[in-house]
């Protein structure tokens, strides 16, 4: 059997018995062995303060947690209604609720990861996603300590974003869980936390995300991996389903994003209601705002648009939707490198400056 063969067969989850066939364990393909290799040179712990010391101070009161464009509600009319108090406690809520969000992701990705060594025949495919499923939990564990440190406890994720999350981790159709977690929301992270790392005011938030891009930038590589070998193969009905799902996932999202609904809480704690919030945001992000904000290379929605055109999903089928957004012969022209590569890059070498030592004494097994 061919490696691009053996990297797509699945089998449903509780289908064990095809595991133990003595046959699946040498059709082994060899697609994700580099980014299996270099799991060592992105470790970190977030429990160690080598890599991240969560007891670092910030005066959250008042200070913004990040620069204000990247809080939607600061980029309205909203704004002028409140005193400089109010609109750092805004920002920083609102990044708290965003925040929230990215981590009941991570757990989502966890949960996923987990849910596709079950799923996967080929042995590299589950050793990459038994990986994966490790630094997602650390994930879990950072954003937790961070969100705690800063605001308490987290808020829960709500909406579609929810119902999104839910969707992917138990569906039964695994290209589902690819697309949807590992190319279109580990999209929107690498996104997200490039702009956090080149707009966040909190030192420990920028760090954090930092250390978080490490792993991320091989999981969307994975997404990358798997989707080169397998949308080619598809039967063109699926293909298309894989397209047309992804072009409506990505626009209720677009669309939902910032649904001031969800935050309403938020927004009478500064006096706010959230139809008001609504207004001033449908009169604030008009099309053009759209386009102009998609220009910027770590806006979160133009990284997905990337990593689905150079994914080959997006076909001329789907990108008259998406060129109403961005500039498609510019995505075309770009290079493989997705935005958030060099900032991981960084990150790799201040952990491999730390992992090359270890800790002194301690043995192998405690």
């Amino acid at each position: 059997m061919s490696n691009n063969a053996t990297v797509y067969r699945t089998v449903s989850a509780d289908d064990f018995p095809p595991m133990l066939d003595p046959a699946r364990y040498g059709q082994r393909s060899s697609a994700f062995d580099k980014i299996i290799s270099a799991t060592n040179d992105h470790f970190w712990d977030p429990l160690d303060t080598r890599y991240i010391d969560f007891s670092a101070p910030f005066d959250i009161e008042n200070e913004y947690v990040v620069q204000p464009k990247l809080t939607p509600e600061m980029n309205t009319g909203i704004i002028e209604r409140l005193t400089e108090k109010q609109k750092i406690h805004l920002n920083n809520r609102v990044q708290h609720h965003l925040l929230s969000t990215v981590l009941h992701g991570e757990q989502a990705a966890l949960n996923m990861s987990a849910n596709l060594c079950h799923m996967l025949l080929d042995p590299g495919a589950q050793e990459y996603c038994a990986n994966q499923c490790r630094e997602e939990a650390r994930h879990v564990t950072g954003f937790t300590k961070y969100i705690s440190a800063r605001f308490g406890a987290p808020a829960p994720v709500t909406g579609v974003l929810r119902t999104l999350l839910v969707d992917v981790v138990t569906t039964e159709q695994v290209w589902k869980k690819i697309v949807g977690l590992q190319m279109m929301l580990e999209g929107f992270a690498m996104g997200l936390f490039a702009s956090y790392y080149q707009f966040g005011n909190d030192p420990l938030l920028v760090k954090l995300v930092q250390l978080a891009m490490t792993d991320e930038a091989f999981h969307h590589k994975f997404g990358k991996i798997w989707a080169d070998k397998t949308i080619p193969h598809m039967a063109p009905e699926l293909r298309d389903q894989v397209e047309d799902w992804l072009r409506d996932t990505f626009d209720l999202v677009l669309k939902n994003f910032s649904d001031p609904e969800q935050k309403q809480h938020i927004y009478a704690e500064v006096g706010l209601t959230w139809q008001y919030v609504q207004s001033a945001m449908f009169e604030a992000f008009t099309d053009d705002f759209h386009r102009k904000q998609m220009q910027e290379s770590t806006n979160i929605f133009r990284t997905v648009i990337k990593t689905l055109l150079k994914a080959g999903i997006i076909t001329q089928r789907t990108a008259p939707y998406y060129a109403a957004f961005v500039d498609m012969k510019e995505l075309h022209a770009e290079g493989e490198s997705m935005v958030g590569d060099e900032i991981a890059e960084e990150g790799i070498k201040f952990l491999k400056g730390i992992n090359m030592f270890g800790k002194a004494g301690q043995l192998a097994a405690e």
